[in-house]
C-alpha cells in the first residue's frame, strides 16, 4: 500500500497563486491555446482525445471540466461528438477565464461555468487538461498536496471516472524546467488504485512528453 499525501486543508494561496497566473496568460493572449498555456491547437485537441476515451457518449451524460479555461473542450466536442448529449459544467480558478468561457459558450443548453478551484455537482465523468503542469515557485511537496486533494475531490464527483495528464520526466542529464512539475505514471497510477479505490488506464505515446491517467470509479 502507499500511504495518502497528506494534505493541507487550506490551499486557498496556492489556488489564488494559479489564478493569477492564467489570468494573466488569458489577459496578454485572449481565448486562444496560448492563453490557456498551450503551445497550439492541434497538441490542446491531442489531450482532449486522450481525455476523452474515458467516456461512453452512446447515452447521455454529465460532465465537469476542471480547469476548463476559456471552454475550448466544448470546440472540440461539437466537432466531434456534435450528437452527444452532454450536460457540462465548466470550472475553473481564474474568474477572467470564466468570463470568456461564458461570453463564447454561455448561451449553449446544458452548459454551465463557475469560478472555484472544485465542481459543486457530482457528474457521470471529469477531466482535466493540463491544470497539474505549471506549480510556479512552489515546493514540490506542496504541489503534490494539491495534486493530491483534486484528485480526490475528482474521484468523490464523478459516478464513472475521471481523466487527467501530466508531464513525463525527461531522460536523466536533460533539462528540466523548474516551473513545471513531472511524475512518473506509476506513482500518480499507484495512487489512484491504492487510496482511492480505481481501476487505472495509462495512455502514453501519443506524440508529446506525457501521459494520461484513465479513472475509473465504478
Amino acid at each position: 500500500m502507499v500511504s495518502p499525501i497528506a494534505v493541507n486543508s487550506d490551499l486557498g494561496a496556492l489556488h489564488r497563486m494559479v489564478a493569477g497566473y492564467y489570468t494573466d496568460k488569458v489577459t496578454r493572449h485572449g481565448p486562444t491555446p496560448a492563453g490557456v498555456d498551450w503551445s497550439c491547437l492541434p497538441t490542446q485537441e491531442m489531450r482532449f482525445v486522450q481525455l476523452l476515451k474515458l467516456c461512453d457518449f452512446s447515452q447521455p451524460l454529465s460532465l465537469n471540466d476542471i480547469g476548463c479555461g476559456y471552454g475550448a473542450l466544448l470546440s472540440y466536442l461539437k466537432k466531434r461528438h456534435r450528437h452527444a448529449s452532454i450536460d457540462y459544467l465548466g470550472v475553473d480558478l481564474s474568474a477572467a477565464m470564466i468570463t470568456h468561457a461564458k461570453r463564447l459558450f454561455g448561451d449553449r443548453p446544458l452548459t454551465a461555468f463557475e469560478a472555484a478551484p472544485h465542481g459543486t455537482r457530482v457528474a457521470d465523468y471529469s477531466v482535466a487538461s493540463g491544470i497539474f503542469n505549471v506549480k510556479l515557485d512552489q515546493p514540490l511537496a506542496t504541489w503534490e498536496q494539491l495534486v493530491a486533494d483534486t484528485l480526490r475531490r475528482m474521484s468523490r464527483s464523478s459516478v464513472r471516472g475521471f481523466a487527467v495528464n501530466f508531464l513525463t520526466p525527461p531522460p536523466a542529464q536533460s533539462r528540466t524546467i523548474p516551473e513545471l512539475y513531472y511524475a512518473p505514471s506509476q506513482q500518480w497510477r499507484t495512487h489512484c488504485e491504492q487510496v482511492l479505490g480505481a481501476r487505472v488506464e495509462v495512455l502514453p505515446d501519443y506524440g508529446m512528453r506525457e501521459y494520461t491517467l484513465l479513472v475509473h470509479t465504478a
